[in-house]
């Protein structure tokens, strides 16, 4: 039976939200709500930070945490020292973004999923983007739209609209086509994560500073995992506002 482990990067610098993983959501820190997401739905659960704050913060609510490298310029790079020094001994590696408080269990059954085909390397997951979605939000730059084949391995990520869709105008794209937003969580074989860190940027990663481009063009297959779940990610104090409203909303 396969074996999952979910590694929780998490810095404590960030040019837009310093000390974001330690902000507080109605009670309760950022890293600790994903953290608690989470556990219960995978073998191991363990936090890897650069900072002896979220350390210690992480060690208050009883988690999981490992130390890793300041110098890592990813977090797929920390996910592997992790990995490596937490001596896991699990087949697969899921990076859980340590700014996304409100995933879902069902989003992490649905990239477990994608490991019952056996050829899959690296799984990630999309979400549908709505009809009644506007070209604005369609076309944000922030929002990596993704391509895929039959077999749901993806083809293309691209910060563009992709495909591109004639003979209509923009403002009618998504009457006439499924796109799919992106959704910035990944797993990997171990082996997998191991090589990857091990390659070098890439063409179309550094035109549109899209790490997964370069596991792309390596030949490496990544599977793409539907979910019709919402994600709210926390990139800065105005993110924060939202999802604290978010929160108390689906309270009541």
């Amino acid at each position: 039976m396969t074996k999952f482990i979910g590694i929780i990067p998490a810095r404590y610098a960030s040019t837009r939200f310093p000390a974001k993983p330690l902000a507080e959501l109605n009670g309760k820190t950022i890293i600790q709500r994903v953290y608690e997401n989470v556990s219960g739905l995978l073998d191991e659960v363990v936090v890897a930070t650069d900072d002896q704050r979220i350390f210690d913060e992480v060690k208050r609510f009883s988690g999981n945490v490992i130390m890793t490298s300041t110098d890592h310029q990813s977090g797929t790079d920390r996910c592997y020292e992790a990995y490596i020094n937490y001596d896991s001994k699990a087949d697969v590696i899921i990076n859980i973004q340590g700014d996304e408080p409100f995933i879902h269990k069902d989003q992490i059954q649905a990239i477990k999923d994608c490991f019952l085909d056996k050829e899959t390397d690296i799984a990630t997951l999309v979400k549908p983007f709505s009809e009644q979605d506007s070209w604005e939000v369609l076309s944000n730059p922030n929002s990596p739209k993704v391509v895929f084949n039959n077999n749901r391995e993806a083809l293309l990520f691209s910060r563009s609209v992709i495909p591109f869709v004639r003979n209509y105008p923009q403002n009618e794209w998504t009457k006439h086509q499924i796109f799919y937003k992106h959704i910035g969580i990944y797993a990997y074989k171990s082996i997998v994560l191991k090589e990857i860190t091990n390659l070098n940027q890439s063409n179309l990663e550094i035109a549109e500073s899209l790490e997964q481009l370069r596991w792309l063009e390596a030949g490496y297959k990544i599977k793409v995992g539907i979910t019709d779940i919402e994600t709210i990610g926390i990139d800065t104090p105005e993110d924060l506002e939202r999802a604290i409203k978010f929160l108390e909303h689906n309270q009541r």
